[in-house]
């Protein structure tokens, strides 16, 4: 069994850049929205703001946060 590492922090005095911390976007019932994988598509249900339902055209998709490759347009 293996131990999953403890997260790296950045610190001030390092010479590397701090990694970039992307914020997650808020997604409403209507947004038209636009995903790597499955193209154009509809918001048709958000559940706590943390799962989203979108209808792509020949199916729905449900997305988990933090909606990663998918943007609002």
């Amino acid at each position: 069994m293996t131990k999953t590492p403890a997260p790296r922090r950045h610190l001030a005095t390092s010479p590397f850049k701090a990694p970039v911390v992307l914020p997650i976007e808020d997604f409403a019932l209507g947004d038209r929205v636009s995903h790597d994988q499955y193209g154009l598509g509809t918001v048709i249900g958000v559940e706590d703001g943390i799962a989203t339902l979108v209808d792509f055209g020949p199916g729905r998709v449900r997305v988990l946060s933090p909606y990663k490759g998918m943007t609002k347009l």
